[in-house]
């Protein structure tokens, strides 16, 4: 026997119940809960592109792209020149370089290129400028920081290890019985060069253009003319990375050391009111500590970073040329005494 069942009637006593509709309260924790979900996402993928940025902004400045020589004094300037290799002061690492001769000459220029570049630093012009010295009766060093080697990289440390690299160049130089020896630097290369002399390394002088010394304040500097970032923590976040691809850390840097001190040779600072890499305070701060009166700063109304021999020939040789001169004069009187 089959049994057939009846249909409940619709709306009658055996339906069954509707699902109960949520409660405000229960939709409004809903929607936080995934508001605070989506927002946690978007925070945290924020600060891994911060991360990410930065680590690869420090990255950059530990390993600055740099093209490789593009010619030599022969072609260049028509100068006899000589491939040399010396070790850096403490032997950490090789430096590559040009000795030009200048018959039986005993003064000598050690040139300072600045970052990013290599010894040829076109825009200055470097041959230009070694072919002057050379018309002068200077031996010329011209060579190349690690972060610009093609054979011996190292990456770029704000000065701390490539102030070895231009000790082992002045080294070299004195090897070559160089009596007097100037070293003229280029932004880091000029800032490296004080740096340098903070450990004690003779020269006579120094001709510093647009010098540039990394800290806290310059890094943000430049860092604002690539990017509108906060100053924190952008510049806390490269100098933690710093140190994890460049083996240094930028708070070794003696940056403010640098600017307050004395130093016992006389030098020649030059600087534009419009250098956007470099501030002007950085060659301000230097001139006002030094006591040597053959010392001066230049400073060059209008003119950009590193371009003041180019826009300004005329006077830049000239007043360079005078420190020389007097320069010479003072060592000359020196060894006779």
């Amino acid at each position: 026997m089959t049994t057939m069942s009846t249909p409940l009637p619709l709306g009658g006593a055996g339906t069954l119940p509707a699902p109960a509709a949520p409660s405000i309260r229960r939709r409004v924790h809903r929607v936080w809960r995934t508001a605070f979900n989506v927002a946690l996402i978007s925070l945290s993928s924020i600060l891994a592109i911060l991360i990410c940025l930065h680590a690869f902004v420090a990255y950059k400045l530990a390993h600055p792209p740099v093209a490789p020589l593009a010619s030599n004094p022969m072609l260049a300037a028509q100068l006899e020149y000589t491939e040399v290799t010396f070790p850096s002061a403490g032997g950490k690492t090789l430096v590559d370089g040009w000795w030009i001769p200048s018959a039986d000459s005993r003064r000598t220029v050690v040139l300072s290129h600045g970052y990013g570049t290599n010894r040829e630093e076109s825009w200055v012009p470097m041959y230009g400028l070694a072919s002057l010295l050379h018309e002068r009766n200077y031996n010329v060093l011209m060579f190349d920081y690690g972060f610009a080697s093609q054979t011996h990289f190292s990456p770029a440390t704000g000065g701390l290890s490539e102030s070895d690299q231009l000790i082992g160049a002045i080294r070299y130089a004195r090897s070559q019985q160089s009596d007097e020896l100037i070293v003229w630097g280029f932004s880091m290369g000029a800032g490296t060069a004080l740096q340098a002399a903070l450990k004690s390394e003779p020269v006579d002088a120094m001709i510093l253009d647009s010098t540039f010394l990394p800290d806290e304040e310059t890094l943000y500097y430049n860092l604002r003319q690539q990017i509108n970032v906060p100053k924190d923590p952008s510049v806390s976040l490269i100098r933690w990375f710093f140190p994890l691809v460049s083996g240094s850390s930028l708070a070794d840097i003696p940056s403010a050391q640098v600017q307050s001190t004395a130093y016992d040779f006389p030098i020649f600072l030059i600087h534009g009111t419009a250098d956007d890499k470099a501030p002007t305070y950085l060659a301000e701060n230097i001139a006002s500590s030094q006591t040597n009166e053959l010392s001066r700063l230049w400073i060059v109304e209008d003119a950009i970073h590193e371009m003041i021999f180019r826009t300004h020939p005329d006077e830049y040789i000239a007043r360079t040329t005078a420190f020389l001169d007097e320069v010479g004069a003072s060592a000359a009187v020196n060894s006779a005494i």
